[in-house]
C-alpha cells in the first residue's frame, strides 16, 4: 500500500523523497508538518498530490496580513429562511493546506492551535469535531521575511516535523522540464481511504517500543535542555518541552513501520531527530557566531548523547 501511494505521488512530484516519507511519516502518526523551502520546491504540490492519492478531502487557506480567524475556521450567516447557520471555513478539511502561513498575524495563526491539537473547533460558543483524519501541512518561505509573523513557539511545538526541502538535483529538475512543458498534467489517482489511514494509525499506535529505547530518546530530549550540552559552551537558549519526547517515540514507530521492523530502535530515533527537534530549541548569538545552525546542533546531539 505504501508503494503505491508513493508511485502515485511520484506521477506529480519529481524527486524529494525524503521529504515525501517525512510527510506519510507524519500523517501515520496522526500529526502536522512543516514545510520550508524557497518558492518553486513543488511544496503545494506535494500536500495536493498527497491528498488526491489517500482519497482525502482536501482544503486549502492562503494566509495573507488580512486574513481573520473566521475566513479560517467559519462564521454565522443568514441562510433563505434568515436563521442564523453556521458556515463552515476551509479547515473542515481532512488535509488541510496552510500556505505561506507565516505571513498572517498572531491573531490567525492562533485559530489553528485548537484544531491542530484537539481536532476540534470552537466557534459561536459550539464544539465541532474535525473530519478524521485531520491533518495540517503548512508551508513557509525562508527566504523573504518582509511583511512575515514568525511562529510562536506553542504552535512550532504542534508541528510533529519541520520538513526542508532542497532543489532538486541536475537529473530531477530535467525530469521536472521534461514533464511539466509537454502540456500534459499527469492525473493522480486515489489509492488509499480514510478507513486506510485511521486503521494504520492505530497499528503503528499499537507497536511495542523497547524501555532503553524509550529512556534513549528522552534522554536526548533533556540534552537540549542543557545550555552547555555542546562543547561546554552556551550553545542552546531554550530546549524542547515534553512534548518532544512524545514526537521522537510516534516518529520512530512510524519510521520502524516504513522499513519493516516490528518495532522501534535508537537507529529510529538518530533517523528522525533532526526534523523533529530542530524547531523545538533556541540557539544563543554564541552558537549562531560560532556557525552552528538548528539542524548541525541536533546532529551534533545525536552524535554525542544516542
Amino acid at each position: 500500500m505504501i508503494a503505491k501511494l508513493r508511485t502515485e505521488i511520484e506521477k506529480t512530484v519529481v524527486g524529494q523523497k525524503e521529504a515525501v516519507d517525512l510527510v506519510l511519516m507524519a500523517m501515520l502518526c496522526n500529526g502536522h508538518a512543516l514545510l520550508v523551502g524557497v518558492p518553486g520546491l513543488a511544496k503545494t504540490t506535494l500536500v495536493k498530490s498527497l491528498a488526491q492519492a489517500s482519497g482525502l478531502d482536501f482544503g486549502r487557506i492562503q494566509f495573507t496580513p488580512d486574513l481573520m480567524p473566521s475566513d479560517v475556521v467559519g462564521t454565522e450567516m443568514l441562510n433563505a429562511d434568515r436563521q442564523l447557520v453556521f458556515q463552515k471555513g476551509p479547515l473542515f478539511a481532512q488535509v488541510l493546506l496552510a500556505d505561506e502561513i507565516n505571513r498572517t498575524p498572531p491573531k490567525t495563526q492562533s485559530a489553528l492551535l485548537e484544531a491542530m491539537q484537539e481536532r476540534s473547533v470552537t466557534a459561536m460558543g459550539n464544539t465541532m469535531l474535525l473530519p478524521k483524519p485531520f491533518f495540517v501541512l503548512a508551508t513557509q518561505n525562508p527566504v523573504e521575511q518582509e511583511g512575515t509573523y514568525p511562529l510562536p513557539e506553542a504552535q512550532l511545538d504542534r508541528f510533529l516535523f519541520l520538513i526542508e526541502l532542497g532543489y532538486p538535483s541536475l537529473e530531477e529538475e530535467i525530469a521536472i522540464v521534461q514533464r511539466t512543458t509537454t502540456g500534459h498534467t499527469p492525473s493522480t489517482q486515489a489509492v488509499w481511504s480514510a478507513e486506510d489511514w485511521i486503521r494504520m494509525q492505530q497499528d503503528i499506535a499499537e507497536m511495542p517500543v523497547p524501555p532503553a529505547v524509550v529512556e534513549a530518546a528522552v534522554k536526548l530530549v533533556h540534552a537540549t535542555r542543557n545550555p552547555l550540552a555542546v562543547e561546554g559552551k552556551t550553545y542552546i537558549q531554550w530546549g524542547a518541552g515534553p512534548r518532544a519526547s512524545q514526537a521522537l517515540i510516534q516518529a520512530a514507530k512510524a519510521h520502524a513501520f516504513l522499513h519493516g521492523k516490528n518495532a522501534p530502535d535508537k537507529e529510529d530515533i538518530a533517523a528522525i531527530a533532526v526534523p523533529v527537534l530542530r524547531h523545538r530549541i533556541v540557539l544563543t548569538y554564541q552558537a549562531t557566531a560560532d556557525g552552528w545552525s538548528d539542524r548541525s546542533l541536533v546532529e551534533e546531539l545525536v552524535k554525542r548523547y544516542l
